[in-house]
Order: structure tokens, then C-alpha cells, then sequence
């Protein structure tokens, strides 16, 4: 079967990567891609990358052009996905690489974001553990999914196997990631431009302030954490490559706990995955190693001097941390092979 799909926000970063998934997906035909501002001009004028998709003209995002297809993506900054919810209601799967829905309480909603409260999807991280399950299992045979802010979904994927097993303590946890700035999205700013990123690293969103904090801090309450017992210190740092993450991420070791059990419960997490990947003991990622793959590779240091476990991730910011997450997710609720159209092999040098 063949599915139709539209993609809002197509010629932005994360609208363009959905594309470029979709464009080698044989389960789907592109049918429509609209934008704002840039409704109007070819599709290549703003993804010159995605020549097989030369053919295609940016519409208006209006309800009337999303509707009538099979599958829609959202690819618009938080707060403009919500009024297209109700306008497609009879649409049979609505994807949101937005953040409008990904938050399940309308206080941290209101603390972090403001406006208007949009009711919770389920969740795009097929591999984050979900009590004694995986999210995929409430992915099947979904119709409204919410993918993964990235740096939220890295933190949490690096975290969440040591809360699920208890052998870390959640209620010290300190992450510093390294951002691309793509993740900020194409929106011409001041701070973006590559004569101030370039040469430098830029700390933002410092002190608790950052909109992905509330997301970590509910994936891993699903994860088996306790609601008022998980704190973070979570400090993104812009550097100067175009796409990708590497978190750092600590906690301290639970009481009584050995090293064996601690690798025990990443490995047994992820032993079984496709796109999270543990590295062998005393082996860490680069970035360099995902760019355009669906993969996150994963290291482990047990530090018993200072008392605390590191998990260091990377991934590809636009591909496993948000549009690859997104088409995996999409697979899984239309019950094709999860794999389909995504690689674990990213682009070197």
C-alpha cells in the first residue's frame, strides 16, 4: 500500500529531513509540501539536496491543503502545530515534530512554553523504556504522534535504562551537550550567524531554563523515576558543527550497586536495538560517526572516584533526534518494518 503525505514546514532544517527520509521511502508518495513565507517557490530553491523532489512547488499551510492525505507532518515551531489539530481530525495518522504535544502537564507547559495547552500524543522514542516495555509498544496502531525534542530524547535515551534498573540516583543528574545549531532551526538570528558561532561555544538556555527539561524529566518518570524525585542540571552549548549532539551525561551510583550490574542495565536495554547502540566498554562516540544516520551510540564510564556513572550519546540532531524519529515511529504505527527508509550508517569524513 502506498500512503500519500504531506509535510508542513518543508522548507525549513527539520521539515527537509523528513523529506529527504520520505523520499526513499517505498511505502510513500510525497504528494504536498507547504510552507509560510516561501509558499509559492520550488521545493529545491530552499532544499537544493532533494533533487528527486525537483518537481514539487511550496503551498500555503492552511488546514484545506494538509487535509485529504494520508499522513501529515508537522514541521513548525512550538505553539502553531495545536490549530491543526482539530482541522485534521479525518486525517488517519498526523505526525507533530513540533513540541505542542509532547508535554503531558498543562503547568509545565505554562512554565516552559506559554499559550495555549494541546493534549499529549503519543510519544515519538520507540526505544525509551516505559516501565517494563518500550514506548513502540504504544506506537502500534497510533494515529497522533508527537516526535522527540533532540536534545530531550538524547538525554533521556542515555538515562533512562540506569533509572529503569536503579542502579543510578536521578535526583542528582548533570548533562552538557555539545548542539548544532541547526537545531534551532533555519529562522535568520543574530546568535545563529556563522560569524558568531564559528571559533567559539556558546552556552544557552543555562539555569534550569531550557523548554526540553520538562520532556527529560517525564520520559524518565515513565522510565520507572520517581515524579517528584527527578532534578536536572542541563546545560545545551552551541559549537560549531551544523547538526548533531554529544550529551555528557551523570549521576550518581545507587547504593550497593556493582559495575557489572550498572553496564548490565544499558546493555540490556539496548542489547537488542537497531538504532541505540552501546559501544564496547572504554569505547565513545563522536558525532562525526551519525551524521545522517538514525543511530545513537552510547558510552559508559563508571566513575567510582567521584561516585557517579557518565553516559556520553551522540546523534544526528535533525535524523535520530527528531525527522528519523518521526518516519521510525510513523513505521511502527502502519505496522511496516521499523527500519524502513533509515540507516545506521552515517556520512564520513
Amino acid at each position: 500500500m502506498t500512503y500519500s503525505v504531506a509535510v508542513s514546514g518543508a522548507s525549513g532544517y527539520a521539515g527537509g529531513e523528513i523529506l529527504r527520509l520520505l523520499a526513499d521511502h517505498p511505502d510513500i508518495e510525497i504528494r504536498t509540501v507547504t510552507a509560510h513565507s516561501n509558499a509559492g517557490q520550488p521545493l529545491v530553491a530552499h532544499q537544493p539536496h532533494l533533487r528527486s523532489l525537483a518537481h514539487l512547488t511550496l503551498q500555503d499551510t492552511t488546514p484545506d491543503t494538509l487535509a485529504g492525505h494520508d499522513i501529515v507532518f508537522l514541521a513548525l515551531p512550538h505553539g502553531q502545530s495545536g490549530q491543526y489539530t482539530d482541522a485534521l481530525a479525518d486525517t488517519p495518522l498526523v505526525i507533530d515534530a513540533g513540541a505542542d504535544h509532547r508535554l503531558e502537564s498543562s503547568a509545565e507547559w505554562d512554565r516552559f512554553y506559554g499559550g495555549d495547552f494541546h493534549e499529549p500524543w503519543a510519544y515519538g522514542v520507540p526505544e525509551l523504556q516505559v516501565g517494563a516495555g518500550k514506548q513502540r509498544e504504544h506506537l502500534v496502531g497510533a494515529t497522533r504522534i508527537a516526535a522527540p525534542g533532540c536534545n530531550a530524547s538524547t538525554v533521556a535515551l542515555s538515562l533512562a535504562p540506569g533509572v529503569a534498573a536503579g542502579v543510578i540516583d536521578p535526583s542528582d543528574i548533570v548533562t552538557v551537550l555539545a548542539v548544532g545549531p541547526s537545531g534551532a532551526g533555519k529562522s535568520l538570528r543574530t546568535n545563529l550567524l556563522a560569524s558568531e558561532i564559528l571559533g567559539s561555544a556558546s552556552p544557552y538556555g543555562v539555569g534550569g531554563t531550557h523548554r526540553h527539561i520538562p520532556e527529560i524529566r517525564q520520559a524518565l518518570v515513565a522510565a520507572g523515576g520517581p515524579a517528584d524525585g527527578i532534578r536536572i542540571s542541563f546545560t545545551p552549548v552551541l559549537v560549531p558543527m551544523s547538526r548533531g549532539i554529544l550529551a555528557t551525561s551523570t549521576a550518581p551510583i545507587a547504593e550497593g550497586v556493582s559495575d557489572a550490574q550498572i553496564r548490565a542495565a544499558w546493555e540490556s536495554a539496548y542489547g537488542n536495538e537497531t538504532f541505540v547502540q552501546v559501544l564496547p566498554e572504554g569505547q565513545f562516540p563522536r558525532t562525526a560517526d551519525v551524521i545522517g544516520a538514525n543511530t545513537a551510540l552510547v558510552g559508559l564510564a563508571i566513575d567510582r572516584a567521584a561516585g557517579r556513572v557518565a553516559v556520553l550519546t551522540a546523534l544526528d540532531n535533525l535524523t535520530k533526534g527528531t525527522a528519523g524519529a518521526a518516519v521510525q515511529s510513523m513505521n511502527i504505527a502502519l505496522g511496516v518494518p521499523e527500519a524502513r527508509a533509515l540507516s545506521v550508517n552515517g556520512v564520513a569524513p
